[in-house]
């Protein structure tokens, strides 16, 4: 699995982030951009003598261009090469756009462009509300935390339930909490499979539960610009993450109570590990790769796991797969990588048959 920061390191951030965000609800034709001739991007807020100027982040712009249906690339080309066609194309669109957005900032930078529906759940608030709880969890380790710039990862295992693979290969069953404050995905919470002899993780799918980040509308007609502050929705934000604490609760109990659904999992492992690879290594990673969107770096990085490995089977492929994530320089990539090793143990036969034949 691979390293984040540690667990101080995070509440430290956090705390710091909670001083710098600020949150604004605010109809788009009282939004517009600005691009100097070096390529930034400004966006100024404005009305109700609040807002000002901010920068705004690459996620940011994509999800601008986006909602006003530029193509991205197209956006990216204006912006570098006539940024101020860039600027009457955004203006334009922004004051045609009837909607309102939420926009939210962090040290001075717009960093996400956001439905005004958008449900705010802050990481901030989540670690405050299951931290507690996993640390609660017997035998909890935690094995990675980390923010990046999208999400907040919280990576829990336990010593207390685990099974060998094979004499010598045990695996741990863990909870692996994420969250998005901008739009990059749901609040999830899901199991996590843990093997100590590499230290890979596997996040295991489709069984964990999930949250939206949808509501109602923030703003209204006689309030053009809404300002939020992360003590504004205090008390709204409180009752919503104790119906998160709840599903966080009800996974740990899961995990620390019963092992019916790792030992499924670790069946599954059992059954990848006697899939053989019986035609050519190399084209069996590279068929993986084109079904799964493997770049040819992440490709050859595979496939060098699984030749030093020597482990020639379904489950030497997970393997390579999820000890590869460890060198991905992007904690979110290595966190999909993790994933795809969970959906590989998911295949059926014949799906893993036109792996282990390809040649």
């Amino acid at each position: 699995m691979k390293n984040g920061r540690s667990l101080s390191d995070l509440a430290l951030e956090l705390e710091r982030q909670l001083g710098s965000k600020q949150d604004f609800v605010v109809p788009s034709s009282l939004l517009r951009c600005s691009t100097a001739e070096d390529g930034v991007l400004s966006m100024w807020i404005t009305g109700g003598g609040v807002g000002g100027e901010f920068g705004v982040t690459e996620l940011a712009r994509r999800q601008l261009a986006d909602k006003l249906r530029i193509p991205f690339a197209y956006f990216e080309r204006m912006r570098t090469e006539r940024p101020e066609l860039l600027d009457r194309n955004v203006n334009t669109w922004l004051g045609a756009d009837g909607d309102r957005r939420m926009i939210r900032t962090l040290d001075g930078q717009v960093r996400a462009v956001l439905s005004d529906r958008y449900r705010r759940l802050d990481n901030h608030d989540l670690a405050e509300a299951v931290l507690p709880i996993l640390q609660r969890l017997p035998g909890a380790t935690f094995e990675s935390v980390e923010l990046t710039q999208t999400r907040m990862y919280l990576k829990v295992v336990t010593s207390r339930i685990q099974e060998e693979i094979v004499p010598g290969d045990v695996v741990q069953a863990g909870v692996m909490i994420t969250n998005s404050e901008v739009g990059e995905g749901t609040l999830s919470v899901q199991p996590l499979v843990f093997r100590l002899v590499c230290r890979n993780g596997l996040i295991v799918p489709d069984r964990g539960l999930r949250k939206t980040h949808m509501g109602r509308s923030l703003a209204t007609d006689s309030q053009p610009v809404a300002v939020f502050r992360d003590d504004t929705l205090a008390a709204d934000d409180r009752a919503f993450f104790m119906k998160v604490r709840d599903v966080v609760e009800s996974a740990v109990s899961e995990a620390a109570g019963s092992a019916s659904s790792f030992r499924q999992v670790a069946d599954r492992m059992r059954r990848a590990r006697g899939i053989p690879l019986s035609g050519d290594p190399v084209m069996a990673v590279a068929v993986l790769a084109n079904r799964h969107g493997l770049n040819d770096t992440e490709r050859g990085g595979v496939l060098r796991h699984l030749i030093r490995e020597g482990d020639l089977s379904g489950y030497g492929v997970v393997n390579a797969v999820t000890h590869y994530s460890q060198e991905v320089e992007d904690y979110d990539r290595a966190t999909e990588l993790e994933a795809l090793g969970g959906k590989l143990i998911e295949l059926g036969s014949g799906e893993w048959q036109e792996i282990a034949e390809a040649a």
